[in-house]
């Protein structure tokens, strides 16, 4: 038998990725510089997103237009809402980075929900303990 492939045979492909070629998916036969760009743009709009759905109606946000309508220069409270929102988010970058080097990532995220839930459970409990008692008589429900 020689070695000379039948051209009437069908071709195998050369896998490009995968455990065949001992690369992860997505990253062999790719540049370096699309696949960090589909990341990277990936990351911004999460981040873009999750942010901006969050402070909507925040009490952050309040405060902004609470402040731009008693100074009466909403461009001037706009400069200092950002530089104040980029000063906090850049703690929490920080912080989160710090973090992640020191726990794994699985320890990170139930430590991030136990936080979440602590902190429902403590507003909760204020909010409860802050309202008014109802006169008597009247049902709870």
């Amino acid at each position: 038998m020689s070695d000379v492939p039948d051209p009437k045979a069908p071709s195998k492909p050369e896998p490009s990725s995968g455990p065949e070629t001992g690369s992860p998916p997505g990253q062999a036969g790719e540049p370096a510089a699309a696949n960090k760009a589909g990341s990277w743009g990936a990351a911004l709009l999460t981040t873009f997103t999750t942010v901006f759905l969050a402070e909507l109606g925040d009490k952050t946000q309040l405060a902004a237009l609470l402040l731009a309508a008693q100074s009466g220069r909403p461009a001037i409270v706009f400069v200092g809402a950002s530089l104040a929102l980029i000063s906090s988010s850049l703690v929490g970058v920080l912080l989160g980075r710090w973090l992640a080097k020191v726990l794994p990532p699985q320890q990170l995220e139930r430590l991030a929900g136990l936080l979440m839930v602590g902190l429902g459970l403590w507003l909760g409990r204020q909010a409860v303990l802050n309202l008014a008692p109802l006169p008597d008589g009247l049902p709870l429900g």
